[in-house]
């Protein structure tokens, strides 16, 4: 089945955009307000992610609304503490945990224009794995919102294939990939080619997005989006509980029941001489790893995780937590039995694919062979050398070996890259002049602001201006052969 990422009509359309709305909002509901002439327009959109909540605030020119790359950001703020899911138990403090980040919002957008501000709320992996207090969660969020002087137009709950289609439309959206301006306004599809995949890895889930060869319209993971006047057929899926934050979680739970009954478990990929008490209840907290082991029940009892500090022991513990044999011989698999089409084309890897790798110097095109000396050199230092070489967050640093083998695991065993592959990622956090992410590609579809239809003329040009334009172009060509033939003759 098809899905229908942007640009719906109709039925079909409120069905997929009012899906998981708290307050009965629909894409037709989207106005900016009236308004003469060209002015600054501004929108916002929360991403409420499983660990954190972002907003981000962007501007554009009334006057080339619909043109391709036009939009800024103007702020982004991260909202203090967890994200919303961790308010299920306190749904209120969901909605006043926002007010910060709103508050500064207001101070970047005039006045006279912030009850035509649009802000949407889009909830991801989290709250997907939230079994109750949604709506509870989400009503006090649109409870907040609308205290405030803006347009709020709803907070939902997207869909993993939303939030890799919209960060796909993301990145082609700000670095101009979907189509090409000549001059006298003239607009023309891009080659395919020039078309970006995403990679996504989040706290709770990842996603792939990318456009294959040929069709794969009848596979459950096939999105048509048309844009500017042509339609992509894209490959998008999301993994719910392969983010970072919930792999950890899945790791050190699959390494204690292997250890049972044993309350002292090493850890391979924690740096030797670091220790880390966990709870087993702690597990029972996530959908991920809540399920029941005939190995070790899931009591009360503490466990010490002790580091070790080896990185191949590290990888194969990691590999253990994908189920690569239920694609049997299948080329066209990644794990788990999903489908997924020959990878094609070059891909900018974003969120926690970037900071690991930033964090390991590794995000300017370096080599798989380096790539890999890097994170095993990172994986057998000590916690006493690697806590004591100036770092700042050491509460964070023993985590790092186990996302960066993480990541190697999930581009090339499951995604599938190899060494000449690896070499179309581009591990980045920016494209122009914007965070790469879903959220941009959110507000672009939900204020129509790339169109479906491809714009005749760019603004600005009318047909007159068009018509003397082409018959100087033609004068000119004339009269310079003219002149060639009259030397030439001479």
């Amino acid at each position: 089945m098809t899905k229908s990422i942007s640009h719906l009509r109709g039925a079909e359309a409120t069905a997929l955009l009012c899906h998981g709305t708290a307050d009965g909002f629909c894409a037709s509901d989207m106005g900016f307000g009236e308004s003469s002439g060209p002015t600054t327009l501004y929108g916002m959109v929360f991403d409420a992610g499983s660990s954190h909540t972002s907003l981000f605030v962007y501007e554009w020119d009334s006057d080339k609304e619909n043109n391709t790359g036009v939009v800024s950001q103007t702020l982004s703020c991260d909202v203090q503490g967890q994200g919303i899911s961790s308010y299920a138990n306190n749904p209120p403090e969901a909605g006043n945990s926002l007010r910060e980040c709103l508050d500064k919002a207001l101070q970047v957008v005039p006045a006279e224009k912030q009850r035509d501000v649009p802000v949407y709320l889009g909830a991801t992996a989290g709250m997907r794995l939230l079994s109750s207090a949604t709506e509870q969660v989400l009503a006090e969020v649109a409870k907040t919102m609308q205290e405030y002087p803006v347009a709020f137009k709803g907070a939902r709950i997207l869909t993993g294939e939303e939030e890799g289609a919209y960060g796909w439309i993301t990145i082609n959206y700000l670095l101009d990939s979907f189509t090409k301006h000549f001059g006298l306004g003239m607009v023309i599809q891009s080659q395919v080619t020039n078309i970006f995949g995403a990679l996504d890895l989040g706290g709770a889930s990842t996603q792939i997005t990318f456009m294959p060869e040929g069709s794969v319209l009848s596979q459950n993971e096939a999105s048509e989006v048309t844009l500017y006047g042509y339609s992509y057929n894209m490959y998008t899926h999301s993994y719910l509980c392969y983010g970072q934050d919930e792999m950890l979680k899945r790791l050190a739970k699959e390494l204690i029941v292997e250890s049972s009954p044993s309350t002292r478990v090493h850890h391979p990929c924690y740096p030797k001489g670091y220790n880390e008490t966990v709870s087993l209840s702690s597990f029972r907290a996530s959908p991920c790893t809540d399920g029941s082991d005939p190995r070790r029940p899931l009591g009360d009892s503490i466990v010490t995780l002790e580091g070790r500090g080896n990185a191949s022991g590290c990888l194969a513990a990691l590999r253990k937590l994908f189920n690569f044999s239920a694609c049997g011989q299948s080329q066209d698999c990644t794990f788990d039995g999903v489908y997924q089409p020959p990878l094609r084309g070059q891909f900018i890897a974003f969120s926690a694919f970037y900071y690991n790798f930033k964090f390991l110097n590794l995000t300017e095109g370096q080599p798989l062979a380096v790539v890999r000396e890097a994170i095993e050199g990172l994986c057998t230092r000590s916690w006493e050398d690697v806590c004591s070489s100036g770092w700042r967050l050491c509460a964070r640093l023993p985590k790092y070996c186990a996302n960066a083998n993480y990541i190697l695991t999930l581009l090339l065993d499951a995604y599938k890259f190899n060494e000449t592959s690896w070499n179309n990622i581009f591990f980045q956090m920016k494209a122009g002049s914007a965070d790469v992410g879903w959220t941009l590609g959110y507000m672009l579809n939900l204020t129509n602001m790339v169109p479906p239809k491809a714009p005749a003329r760019l603004k600005g040009h009318r047909p007159s201006l068009w018509a003397a334009a082409i018959a100087f172009i033609i004068l000119t060509l004339v009269l310079g052969l003219t002149a060639l033939l009259l030397l030439l003759w001479v």
